[in-house]
């Protein structure tokens, strides 16, 4: 009798524990996607200016992430026959912050687009790290149906976007990968940023962008560019990935850079680092060149 009880005090215990385990399952979701989105995700929705401000010929582009959803971007064109270089940013902001790249990249001849992840400036949905992916495969589409094939796509990816762009390039080989001021993981991040909060909630950030965990497995030759500066990502991150990354492989460091001035700062040298990688990657040259 006294066993029989214990059974049935022990199936209720259990069945206790289930539910006190679903219930934070529940709770821990709402909570993980606001986490993710006040530590990851800073997105603006309006637009401060277009190319059109830098004095470049665009076209304001509307096309679809692999899940249907409406994304935005600008597609500036490079000269006859030139590869196109697919930027993907970092986490703040829209693309039109990012106007001194985009002439930067137009001035090597190159075509260039640019887009919104989702959430974004005019881009439909909400990002996570899914759906950045799922973005990015988008673009490659958009870009292969005007007749850029993978082989002829430079991916160039700086921060949050080098992650986005290393996970693109595992799926369709570009002619080449630029990772600019990358980071390892995010679970690496919240050590060096957040130590004590990363280690009580952590486990609820459910975005993991693993470049350290991913690198290894690029068959595209790649190009690491970061600022010696960097506070926000430091650059024991990029040695990390560079000693893990297989050959062809090669990293310019810029002393005086920070995160987010690698391309001002750089000047020249960024510049010409860029031209010498994207020209040999993919056989181009410019009208001046030939």
């Amino acid at each position: 009798m006294a066993s029989a009880k214990r059974t049935v005090l022990f199936s209720k215990l259990r069945y206790r524990i289930l539910l006190c385990l679903v219930a934070a399952l529940v709770f821990a979701m709402p909570l993980r996607n606001a986490l993710e989105q006040h530590f990851i995700y800073f997105p603006e929705p309006l637009h401060l200016a277009t190319p059109a401000r830098v004095s470049l010929s665009y076209e304001d582009i509307t096309f679809s992430a692999t899940d249907a959803t409406q994304l935005q971007g600008w597609l500036v064109p490079g000269q006859a026959g030139a590869p196109a270089v697919l930027f993907c940013m970092g986490n703040a902001g829209n693309i039109s912050h990012r106007l001194e790249t985009l002439q930067l990249l137009h001035q090597l001849g190159v075509t260039v687009f640019i887009f919104n992840y989702r959430g974004y400036g005019t881009s439909e949905g909400r990002a996570s790290e899914a759906a950045t992916y799922s973005d990015l495969a988008g673009a490659m589409n958009f870009l292969n149906e005007r007749g850029w094939p993978a082989e002829r796509i430079i991916l160039f990816g700086r921060s949050l976007g080098a992650a986005v762009s290393l996970e693109g390039s595992l799926h369709r080989t570009p002619a080449g990968l630029i990772m600019e001021a990358p980071f390892t993981s995010i679970e690496a991040m919240g050590r060096h940023h957040y130590p004590l909060l990363n280690s009580l909630l952590g486990w609820l950030i459910g975005a993991k962008y693993n470049n350290l965990a991913k690198i290894a497995d690029l068959e595209a030759p790649l190009l690491i560019i970061h600022g010696k500066n960097d506070r926000i990502c430091p650059p024991n991150m990029a040695e990390e990935l560079y000693a893990r990354a297989p050959q062809e492989k090669q990293i310019l460091w810029i002393p005086e850079a920070g995160h987010n001035d690698g391309f001002v700062v750089g000047g020249e040298r960024y510049r010409d680092t860029l031209k010498q990688v994207i020209y040999s990657w993919t056989g181009f040259t410019t009208e001046s060149d030939r």
